[in-house]
């Protein structure tokens, strides 16, 4: 008979069974609605999410363009404050040149009126005096030293302001590059997507990169470099006006100076021309008065010779007359007539010597006197010849004078030069 195989292990009961069951559906209820929970959050967590990050990328382009609209106008004013800086650097860089030409133009005045100097000093004897024309001549010389001296400062103020502006412009320049960069980085930024290749997971994007500055100090420093900028414009438009003044100024004194010593220069040519003629007129009488007295001596000559062949024949007749014989030899009217006129002849001879002596010496002062006559004439002459050809010399001083009254710019705060603004000589 077949027996029944019975399988060893637990068995369990009918309310266990039931139980189990109950159990596996309260478990199922369970974790169906902790899942549900969690769906449920799941989904809330996504809507919140994505709304923030919405959000928060809408706020970051906001901020971008906002930041870049800041930018762009900060870019804006120091692109405007560089041209307008190129243009004052120009305009100064012009007007030192102007002074430079100025300056440069000068030399030749020097030149001319140390020539005229020189010349002067060929004078010779009495001629070699201080008069006005030297007197003009050495306050020409001082008066163009000293605005060359002026000139020279100015020159080397602008070179210095020149110098000031182009250190501004260079930070101004610095930072248009910088805010150019800036911009293109930041609209760079905002163009930037989800679907942008060129996105990626950064090292540590949130960290602090060194020399970060403020948002207060980026603007202070715009604000500096413009400042900056402006102040060294308008320093640099009182230069020139400063500049085109003294140019003005030295050059009317030169001119002045110039016309004083060219007055005195004619006015000097005039006394000499004057003095040579009555230096000639008076050689022209001396010459005469020479030629009378050379005259006269002749004839005092002729009547002294004439004289002595009178005394000749008076004294011979005396000595004839000493060889009368015995009481022939008596004192009578003829001897006494003869030793008379002997006396009167000797006494005729000697004043005719002393004539002749001292129209001799008349004679000699007159030579003297001509001689310095004529030595006066060449020194004249030579003294006459040097100022005229001062004259001509200085004859190279065309110096038209450049009347600088620049129109003023209200608006970029600069002057409208003329285009040759230089001394032409």
């Amino acid at each position: 008979m077949a027996s029944l195989s019975v399988k060893p292990g637990q068995r369990f009961t009918v309310p266990d069974w039931h139980n189990n069951s109950h159990r596996i559906s309260a478990d199922a209820e369970r974790q169906r609605s902790a899942s549900h929970h969690v769906r449920q959050e799941a989904r809330a967590l996504r809507n919140n999410t994505g709304n923030q990050a919405k959000w928060d990328e809408s706020d970051s382009r906001t901020y971008l363009n906002e930041r870049i609209t800041s930018v762009n106008r900060w870019r804006e004013v120091l692109a405007k404050c560089l041209t307008d800086t190129d243009l004052e650097i120009d305009t100064l860089t012009k007007v030192k040149e102007a002074a430079e030409d100025a300056l440069q133009a000068k030399n030749l005045c020097l030149d001319v009126a140390i020539e005229c100097l020189t010349f002067r000093e060929s004078r010779r004897n009495i001629d070699v005096v201080r008069d006005p024309v030297e007197e003009e001549l050495l306050r020409e010389v001082k008066v163009i030293k000293k605005t060359k001296k002026e000139l020279q400062q100015r020159v080397d103020e602008a070179f210095q302001r020149l110098c000031l502006l182009k250190e501004a412009r260079q930070q101004l320049s610095l930072d248009h590059r910088h805010k150019v960069e800036t911009l293109e980085l930041d609209q760079q930024c905002l163009s930037c997507n989800v679907t942008s290749g060129n996105i990626s997971f950064k090292v540590n994007p949130t960290r602090i990169p060194n020399g970060t500055t403020a948002l207060r100090e980026w603007e202070e420093n715009s604000q500096r470099n413009k400042d900056r900028a402006e102040a060294e414009m308008k320093a640099s438009v009182d230069l020139r006006g400063a500049i085109l003044l003294t140019i003005a100024q030295t050059n009317n004194e030169l001119e002045a100076q110039r016309t004083a010593t060219e007055f005195a220069l004619r006015k000097r040519i005039r006394d000499m021309e004057g003095a040579l003629s009555e230096l000639r007129w008076q050689e022209q009488n001396t010459l005469e008065e020479i030629a009378e007295m050379e005259e006269n001596i002749r004839q005092l000559e002729e009547a002294l010779q004439k004289r002595t062949l009178d005394l000749k024949v008076a004294h011979t007749r005396l000595e004839t007359r000493t060889h009368r014989p015995h009481v022939e030899l008596c004192r009578d009217q003829a001897q006494c007539g003869l030793t008379g006129e002997v006396r009167a002849l000797e006494a005729a001879i000697r004043a005719l010597q002393q004539k002749r002596t001292e129209s001799q010496n008349a004679l000699d002062a007159l030579y003297r006197q001509l001689h310095r006559i004529q030595t006066d004439i060449g020194y004249k002459t030579n003294s006459l010849q040097l100022d005229n050809k001062c004259l001509e010399t200085r004859r190279k001083l065309v110096i038209p004078l450049e009347k600088f009254d620049p129109e003023v710019d209200a608006v970029n705060r600069t002057r409208n030069l003329p285009r040759n603004s230089h001394l032409e000589l």
